[in-house]
């Protein structure tokens, strides 16, 4: 995600214009406060409608004065509401006010934050870390522009329509907020690498945004115009079908902020910048060369130098509104953009199957609470007195009418009245330890590289086992079986002792390899932990499990050996050792259903990132 510019734009609002299959010039970036500057006031204009923006930044001096910003330009009336990020779902869509409850003898309903936020804006910080629940939660307000509750004796149904601000702190690539959110935002922008020298002055102001609020609703568009914005999202492979409808009304909410009531080519080159271009997933391809005979009859001598700035832009006229807006989109996209995209697309392709730190496992009294139910504290879980008091709440009056009929006269029942049904206990959820399991394949000629390769990358792993409290286990195969180099540990001392000088050679017992994984997997499911499983081989077996040669049967026993490892839902990633890529291990990864990854040069520590990627997924 980056803030994308362009170059000044010229009379047609368009780059230069291609001569032939010549690759334009590079145009001048935008400055990228410039941008940020006039997305705060876009999102100002038309909070609601736009959705919001998600800011990639760290907290800074930039960060802080363009959201100091974005406050200065909303109306007064339109509030500005941050959300921590393990509020509660009672504060962030409302439920019982336990308080006026119990003052009142009735259910009282609370607003949540998302209600008070109605016709403002919400700030959600740290967005990488958010869950996919609450990214599901917001999303669901967001598409029906209201707040419905149904619990604690309470519903309600809330209208509240805001725009998100959501701030992405996250350091690597693997971290990012959720999709579902992300796609109901009409800006993706980036602030890391801007200074406090680098903050300018806000291009409109309050009462500007107050006057282009009441001109929206008049601002028109036309067809073509549509037509050509829908096209420049197909051109630039843009997934989402969200995209072109807010570059729609990012177009408007533009031209009402110019005091027009008609979405001019300016405002549509504006939109696909600033919402098409950070989504684009290709370039549109360049236009077919002219045929050579047409060439020859249209050459003509060279005009004279002045006139070339009036035929570009004559030549930038001629071409149709889709093309030139797609021009002026291509020409934001930068350079590292669409490679960044392809290779966050591989790694997605990879990853999602094992544990980042371990799955996430129900625990009674220690980790993150993750809300309340029902429950006996006797139990050993911890009480939620106040969820306990919401769930009574309601039956206050009745119960106390209960109470008074067999209540002596002039002795007044218990303010407030629990039952063993009203009990809540806290639910809290804890990472489980995650253990990666390494099985080598310490067979044939190659079997040294392929033993240094492992133990490099277990040990690069095994420094960063104390930040994610992995526990890293190596197994080889060779000759009649398999051995355990390495148990599951975290101590680089014992690591690197039990790894020096294993040998290698001798026949493939596949088989062996695969079921030691298989058991070592079960022993640490036993402990609570979260195994995962890293194989490295040819997939070439050829050693039965009783010892013995012959390839057909090892082969059957190594493909049994892998459903079997697969029925137990470990996560595999199996990866080829080839010098290309085997057929045999690729067959070998679908049985045991593995990511498979052909690593025919690999170094310990390009085998390292391909384990820890494969073992990272969102929470």
């Amino acid at each position: 995600m980056e803030i994308l510019g362009t170059q000044a734009p010229d009379p047609a609002g368009l780059g230069p214009a291609r001569d032939g299959g010549s690759e334009p010039a590079a145009p001048e970036r935008v400055d990228p406060w410039t941008d940020a500057a006039l997305v705060a006031a876009l999102i100002a204009v038309d909070p609601a409608g736009l959705g919001g923006v998600c800011i990639k930044a760290l907290p800074g001096p930039a960060r802080d004065a363009w959201l100091g910003m974005l406050r200065d330009l909303l109306p007064q009336a339109s509030p500005l509401r941050r959300v921590p990020l393990h509020v509660t779902d009672e504060r962030l869509l409302g439920g019982l006010d336990l308080a006026a409850t119990l003052h009142a003898g009735r259910p009282i309903a609370e607003r949540g934050v998302l209600v008070e936020a109605d016709g403002g804006v919400v700030v959600l910080a740290m967005a990488e870390r958010l869950t996919p629940g609450f990214a599901a939660k917001v999303g669901l307000v967001i598409d029906q522009g209201a707040v419905r509750v149904e619990r604690d004796g309470i519903a309600a149904l809330t209208p509240t329509r805001f725009g998100v601000v959501a701030l992405d702190e996250s350091i690597g690539p693997d971290e990012a907020p959720p999709d579902a959110l992300m796609d109901r935002l009409a800006f993706l922008m980036e602030l890391e690498g801007l200074r406090q020298r680098d903050v300018g002055e806000a291009l409109h102001d309050r009462d500007e945004v107050v006057a282009a609020r009441e001109r929206l609703a008049a601002v028109t568009i036309a067809d073509e115009a549509l037509e050509a914005l829908c096209g420049a999202a197909v051109a630039m492979g843009v997934p989402s079908l969200r995209a072109p409808i807010f570059a729609v009304r990012v177009a408007r909410a533009a031209a009402a902020l110019d005091r027009r009531d008609t979405v001019e080519q300016d405002d549509l080159t504006l939109a696909a910048r600033l919402v098409l271009a950070p989504r684009a997933t290709r370039l549109p391809p360049p236009p077919p060369p002219p045929p050579e005979d047409e060439q020859e009859q249209e050459e003509e001598p060279p005009p004279p130098d002045d006139g070339e700035d009036e035929r570009d832009q004559q030549d930038d006229e001629d071409k149709p509104l889709e093309d030139r807006i797609v021009d002026a989109a291509q020409a934001a996209i930068p350079a590292n953009l669409l490679a960044r995209l392809m290779a966050a697309a591989e790694r997605r392709r990879r990853t999602g199957i094992l544990g980042r730190s371990g799955e996430q496992r129900k625990a009674l009294t220690r980790g993150r609470p993750i809300g309340s139910r029902r429950g006996d504290p006797r139990g050993g879980a911890r009480l939620a007195l106040i969820e306990t008091l919401r769930a009574a709440a309601p039956w206050q009056p009745l119960r106390r009418a209960e109470v008074a009929l067999w209540t002596d006269a002039g002795r007044s029942p218990p303010r407030v009245l629990v039952r063993k049904d009203d009990f809540r206990v806290t639910r809290f959820k804890k990472r489980s330890q995650a253990t990666i399991i390494f099985v080598v394949d310490a067979s044939g000629s190659s079997a040294i590289a392929r033993l240094g390769e492992a133990k490099g990358a277990v040990e690069l792993l095994l420094a960063d086992c104390y930040a994610r409290r992995d526990q890293v286990a190596l197994i080889a195969f060779r000759g009649k079986g398999a051995e355990t180099l390495l148990p599951p540990t975290r101590s680089l001392a014992r690591a690197k002792k039990r790894l020096a000088g294993f040998p290698g050679g001798g026949g493939t017992p596949l088989a062996a390899g695969i079921e030691a994984a298989h058991m070592m997997a079960e022993v640490a499911r036993t402990r609570g932990e979260t195994p995962s499983v890293v194989i490295l081989t040819d997939g070439r077996a050829n050693v039965t499990l009783e010892g013995i040669g012959g390839r057909a049967r090892a082969e059957e026993e190594a493909k049994a050996a892998a459903q079997a490892l697969k029925a137990i839902g470990v996560a595999t990633l199996l990866v080829d050792t080839s010098l290309r890529p085997a057929p045999k291990a690729q067959a070998m990864a679908e049985a045991m259903d593995a990511t498979y990854m052909p690593l025919p040069r690999a170094d310990a520590r390009a085998l390292s990132f391909a384990a820890r990627d494969a073992a990272r997924t969102a929470e």
